[in-house]
């Protein structure tokens, strides 16, 4: 789910109690608030699992929230492939490196883990992205490429077999 929600203290936790009302489970939660933005409102993406039929319940409670849902949708994603980036990965805007996986509309950021020692050292992360094809895949590995060229980012890739 993508939701948009007022950009104000504890409107992120509201967003999320009804998920837990409803039963389901949040695998991911995708959020940065950008500092110098005039917007009142904020947008998260939502990875979450929900037991059949209470979808519609949940629709109801976010929107009593005051929550706009701007994208749902089922597991459309059916490529995962996981690659390990290494650098100063805060410093060079992990939101911006993991929004331009996210904003291809065929790619996405499912999980991601992070490892950081220290505020100026280096910083290790564990990235796993879902495409719609084999063919997006490639697209969302040659963007990571990229985006890891441009930030000076090690990226090691992918850890699956590939077929």
């Amino acid at each position: 789910m993508k939701l948009e929600m007022k950009d104000s203290p504890g409107q992120l936790v509201a967003a999320l109690k009804p998920i837990s009302d409803v039963g389901g489970n949040i695998i991911a939660v995708i959020h940065q608030r950008e500092p110098d933005s005039d917007s009142d409102t904020l947008d998260v993406q939502i990875v979450l699992e929900l037991p059949e039929g209470r979808l519609e319940k949940l629709k109801v409670l976010l929107q009593e929230q005051g929550v706009r849902i701007q994208r749902i949708g089922e597991e459309r994603l059916l490529y995962t492939r996981t690659v390990i980036m290494i650098g100063h990965l805060m410093h060079t805007d992990l939101s911006d490196t993991v929004g331009q996986i996210d904003s291809t509309g065929f790619a996405e950021v499912s999980e991601l883990s992070m490892s950081m020692p220290a505020v100026n050292d280096r910083s290790s992360s564990r990235i796993t992205i879902k495409a719609v094809s084999k063919e997006d895949m490639a697209a969302a590995l040659a963007i990571l490429r990229r985006v890891a060229l441009q930030k000076s980012l090690l990226l090691v890739e992918p850890l699956e077999d590939i077929a």
